[in-house]
């Protein structure tokens, strides 16, 4: 399990190695996602609080890269933490999630990608639920709900 020690050092002394990469150039981005899709996983954007479509799901299944199909969270470990965005409490894989340090807006976070195609999925904070403390804090738009049997059961 990991904790908001691990999530640090990893955004400043570098992330585990991804299973795979996968790379497209930007016009082939485009081509492949919406237009939201797009703004908010290539160019770092946020969905507002409470509009996402995955918000209020808690269907059995897997969440995965709305960009390149990697699997990133369970939902056994999705939490309804009231903050506007779908919430969990660990990836599925440890290299399944890519972290920087976000100095953006003022503040200092710790901004969350996918590590196989560095698409921006939101931010992680230490005020989740036990045991890991852990709150991914993800867009509805940088996912996809494939459902069925979860990896955790």
């Amino acid at each position: 399990m990991l904790t908001w020690k691990e999530i640090i050092s990893f955004s400043v002394k570098g992330n585990p190695t991804p299973d795979k990469r996968v790379e497209k150039t930007e016009a082939a981005w485009k081509e492949l996602l919406t237009e939201e899709q797009f703004r908010i996983t290539r160019q770092k954007g946020t969905e507002r609080p409470n509009t996402g479509a995955l918000c209020s799901i808690y269907d059995e299944g897997q969440y995965n890269c709305v960009c390149c199909n990697t699997p990133l969270f369970d939902s056994t470990i999705k939490f309804d933490s009231s903050s506007g965005w779908p919430s969990f409490t660990q990836p599925i894989k440890e290299n399944a999630i890519k972290y920087h340090k976000d100095i953006s807006f003022g503040m200092i976070r710790v901004e969350v990608m996918c590590n196989t195609c560095d698409g921006h999925l939101g931010h992680i904070f230490p005020d989740g639920p036990a045991p890991s403390g852990l709150r991914y804090c993800i867009n509805s738009e940088s996912m996809q709900l494939e459902k069925g049997n979860s990896e955790n059961e």
